[in-house]
């Protein structure tokens, strides 16, 4: 009998969760020390699978199908193709790694005084896991929608509940916004079963199945008028784009992170927001790829204002975790502009700079999570002279600040140098403007580091201390990450661009 593995990957952490959350309420360090073995259980899977997976063979490996809501042709359907592979390892490699980093975040004492359960808080983000994993892996356009709206959930408790002072202001406006995203998607999943319903063969009736619908768009055999079909586009469109987020949807993202543990935030802009941008690639562009077309110069323009917005605002920030929260505004920009610029390169450049973006990020904001931790403030003007007193703790900052300018050499500059080169041949405008914005991208973080390490030692930051054993466990695999990725892409992209030919809009198609 051949093991289900892509359940077993998304199982997994469910699994652990439960068994955390059964765990004795005084026993906080063993239902820590489960959620890392089962996360860590989880990491070992996905490299199975990886190293199973056959980047000359099918599109999608290992799929599992089998019957779910028959009525309406709703189906289980599993597979694993090369976009998805990299941001499910993506996911697992991090969900372990923000375990350690939030080793603490559960059990300090709220502002209203009582007091947080870890149980809560490590059950929680490996059901987030669960529920990123299944989103990646799903081949069923109702299986994913339900999950992608599942995942609010827990990401509304985490920040809520284990958050800052104004944490539930922050978890509302994170849930108002995507849950009013996934309602507006709902109606343009329904829209697309009836559409499928109506047309015939080969749905027999309708059904959810991304393949089959995905053969039939760009055969050109929907049946239906080009303006509904645009409707439904945008339907699945702005929920991603919230998700994402993308310009001008992105407001809740500032307020999310800061207010948010570290590892919190870090789960939420490295692997639950790449959901959405994952979804444009396997959604938007297969299943509507005339739309895609048609409103690809408007997404690409609103990309192109998200990247200089976001560096900006993020040069006038004086909240250290809200100017690395912008930045991210910006990068996202990066990622959705070289979806839409439709080339394989630009495609590429942007499913890699996904996972680049994630682990720059992680790095980036956890450590600045560690320094807040020990001086107490987020102000950038209580900072100055760090490196004097926590030398190990500024150059992990720094080489993380320049994994995010983009420095060659390091594992972002390769994304983004192909997300810009796959752009400027339809694009060029786009691509100028967006390599212009690299100069911002400069003056944010190298200001920062000069701000926050540099100079004489601030009153009340002689007492910083290092980085501790714990905090470099979860640094240091980052750190190599970026240099080995910044170095040697081949092994990802060997991966990814098999995936991304498959989603690439001939400019002569249609629907």
């Amino acid at each position: 009998m051949t093991i289900p593995g892509l359940t077993v990957l998304w199982v997994l952490p469910v699994l652990g969760a439960v068994v955390v959350a059964l765990l004795p309420a005084d026993r906080p360090r063993l239902a820590r020390s489960v959620a890392v073995g089962f996360a860590t259980g989880t990491l070992a899977v996905s490299v199975a699978l990886a190293v199973a997976f056959d980047t000359g063979g099918d599109r999608y490996q290992f799929v599992e199908d089998h019957s779910w809501i028959a009525a309406f042709g709703a189906r289980y359907t599993l597979g694993l193709d090369g976009l998805g592979l990299v941001l499910v390892l993506l996911t697992t490699v991090l969900t372990p790694l923000l375990l350690i980093a939030g080793w603490h975040d559960g059990s300090r004492v709220a502002n209203h005084g009582s007091r947080r359960s870890p149980h809560t808080y490590t059950a929680l983000i490996l059901v987030v896991e669960s529920m990123v994993i299944v989103s990646f892996l799903s081949l069923d356009v109702l299986l994913f929608y339900i999950f992608f709206e599942a995942m609010l959930i827990p990401m509304y408790f985490l920040i809520g509940g284990f958050g800052g002072v104004e944490r539930t202001r922050a978890a509302v406006k994170f849930l108002l916004y995507n849950l009013f995203g996934g309602l507006v998607m709902l109606a343009a999943v329904i829209g697309l079963y009836v559409v499928t319903a109506r047309a015939g063969s080969p749905f027999d009736g309708g059904t959810f199945d991304l393949r089959t619908i995905a053969d039939a768009a760009a055969a050109g055999g929907l049946g239906v008028d080009s303006a509904v079909l645009n409707a439904l586009f945008l339907g699945f469109m702005f929920a991603f784009a919230i998700k994402a987020p993308l310009w001008p949807f992105h407001t809740w993202l500032p307020d999310a992170a800061v207010q948010s543990t570290p590892a919190t935030a870090v789960l939420m802009m490295s692997v639950v927001d790449k959901v959405g941008t994952f979804a444009m690639l396997r959604f938007c562009l297969e299943l509507f790829p005339g739309s895609s077309q048609t409103f690809a110069p408007w997404i690409i323009t609103l990309a192109v204002i998200g990247i200089v917005y976001g560096a900006i605002l993020a040069i006038g920030q004086t909240d250290m975790m809200r100017l690395i929260a912008y930045t991210s505004i910006s990068h996202f920009g990066f990622i959705i502009l070289g979806i839409f610029a439709m080339t394989g390169q630009s495609q590429a450049g942007a499913t890699l700079y996904m996972v680049n973006h994630g682990i720059s990020t992680a790095a980036l904001f956890l450590i600045a999570g560690f320094l807040v931790s020990r001086r107490g403030s987020r102000a950038i003007a209580d900072y100055g002279g760090v490196q004097k007193v926590a030398p190990v703790l500024a150059g992990t900052f720094l080489i993380s600040g320049l994994a995010t300018l983009s420095l060659p050499g390091l594992a972002p500059f390769i994304s983004e140098f192909l997300v810009l080169i796959g752009t400027f041949g339809r694009y060029g405008v786009a691509a100028i403007v967006a390599t212009g914005a690299l100069v911002l991208s400069a003056i944010y973080i190298l200001w920062l580091y000069q701000r926050v390490m540099t100079g004489p030692v601030r009153v009340g930051n002689d007492k910083i201390s290092d980085l501790v054993p714990r905090e470099l466990v979860v640094v240091v695999p980052l750190l190599a990450l970026l240099i080995v990725f910044g170095v040697y892409p081949k092994p990802a992209l060997d991966v990814i661009t098999p995936a991304v030919q498959s989603t690439i809009v001939d400019s002569s198609g249609g629907q």
